[in-house]
């Protein structure tokens, strides 16, 4: 059966007046919903397999760039390390903490 034909079989089902058959249309229903739940389960059972193994779904983008800079990781290190210093400095005396309550 075409799918012209059974869209024309459909539409026909649809006018006022027609044959109606509820058991028929519950089963189609039925069946349609079975089709489409396989097929998600198909889709997930691929994607997860794909994923699974390590694949990537959809277009892999060829990448040149390093997984971060090091730039920025010299950057954080540096702040750090003068947030060292500072803080060796008002443990040392270096800097004069004044105590505002006495």
């Amino acid at each position: 059966m075409s799918i012209l034909n059974f869209s024309n079989v459909f539409l026909k089902r649809l006018r006022v007046g027609a044959h109606q058959d509820p058991m028929r249309d519950w089963i189609m229903a039925l069946i349609f919903s079975a089709i489409v739940l396989a097929g998600v389960i198909v889709w997930n059972a691929w994607a997860f397999d794909t994923i699974a193994r390590g694949g990537v779904i959809g277009s892999v983008e060829p990448s040149s760039l390093p997984a971060f800079k090091s730039s920025s990781l010299d950057a954080i290190h540096d702040i750090f390390s003068n947030r060292v210093a500072e803080e060796a400095k008002y443990e040392t005396g270096v800097y004069r903490y004044a105590d505002p309550s006495q």
